[in-house]
């Protein structure tokens, strides 16, 4: 039985991609939940399977995408029936009117999305008016309203502008708006501040707090920089090579980091105050390829606690006392032995 403070349940969710004849798993079982106004923080390294993730929520997979098993379910009011995305066709009435909508999201490169053709104006007003009956005057008035709270200057002038007209920054304050004018219930969040500087990051951030407090939005905020997990997450997951490593809430994975992938994390942040001499600490090794079949656990190979058991056995999730979730062998042995 769920909880009715969950509004999104992801249970082993597992996404492949056919590239030749390879078989590339790019999501290997993913399980979380995101809490109704909360928000839920993904980290991991490029290539992790954060974005993929959040695309296979939303079935905007290409078509060499598949969706090979597991469930993704919404429950847009706590008593409301579940609605259970991963069985909608991907170009169905179902989920195209929740893309937007009920779930919108801020895509992470803004250079690919926005179509060069059409004014920002029109790109937002689509999804503005696809979703809710409004005039053009009025749809005009909320964009202008939105992109003015973004801090883009003028947005009377700039709405009527083209993509190529703005800065990378700009182009992704537009990505933002789109996702945000019909005030979702969930936003998906893929790396919105990449391209901005350290002023305007606090800014959006800010902006999607407010945005939390007055509508109740949940987020899910897809990051690799610890220092924004730090400042807006209310859980976190951990990804490594398709799979959540860790889950709990900010102060358990922060105070109490349990995987070494999660502890080496936490390392490689800078830290206020630290002496000139230091060096950020790194994670040896790199990232396996997707394709690769484990026999075991996949972050074996970069760890320094690893074991000959490790390369052989799959660990299963192991949830301690207080709900934290770990992924590791050193706690299945934990457990056994209590």
């Amino acid at each position: 039985m769920r909880e009715k403070e969950i509004i999104l349940e992801v249970k082993d969710l597992k996404t492949t991609f056919k590239v030749g004849r390879k078989k590339v798993h790019a999501v290997n079982g993913v399980t979380y939940s995101l809490r109704r106004g909360k928000t839920l923080c993904v980290v991991g390294e490029s290539g992790c399977g954060k974005s993929v993730t959040a695309h296979s929520i939303l079935q905007l997979l290409p078509r060499n995408g598949i969706l090979e098993g597991g469930t993704v379910t919404y429950y847009p009011e706590t008593d409301s029936e579940a609605k259970i995305l991963s069985e909608y066709s991907r170009s169905g009435r179902d989920i195209r009117s929740i893309r937007g909508k009920d779930i919108a999201m801020i895509f992470q490169d803004p250079m690919s999305t926005l179509n060069p053709v059409y004014t920002v104006g029109n790109q937002i007003m689509e999804n503005l008016r696809s979703h809710e009956s409004l005039s053009k005057a009025e749809a005009r008035g909320r964009i202008i309203k939105l992109l003015g709270d973004l801090g883009i200057p003028t947005p009377e002038t700039r709405l009527n502008q083209y993509p190529h007209e703005f800065s990378g920054g700009m182009k992704q304050r537009v990505m933002i708006a789109i996702a945000m004018i019909c005030n979702p219930k969930i936003l998906i969040a893929d790396e919105p501040t990449t391209a901005l500087d350290v002023t305007i990051q606090a800014q959006i951030l800010d902006l999607m707090r407010n945005m939390q407090k007055e509508y109740g939005t949940s987020i899910m905020f897809i990051t690799h920089n610890m220092g924004i997990v730090a400042e807006i997450a209310d859980d976190v997951a951990v990804m490594y090579m398709g799979r959540v490593v860790e889950f709990g809430s900010l102060e358990q994975v922060f105070t109490n980091p349990l995987h070494p992938y999660t502890k080496a994390l936490m390392r490689s942040v800078p830290v206020l105050g630290m002496a000139k001499g230091n060096k950020l600490q790194t994670i040896e090794g790199s990232t396996p390829d997707a394709s690769t079949v484990f026999t075991g656990c996949e972050f074996a190979d970069r760890c320094e606690f690893a074991t000959d058991a490790c390369r052989n056995h799959f660990p299963v999730e192991t949830v301690l006392e207080d709900g934290h979730a770990v992924r590791c062998l050193l706690f299945e042995e934990v457990t056994k032995d209590a």
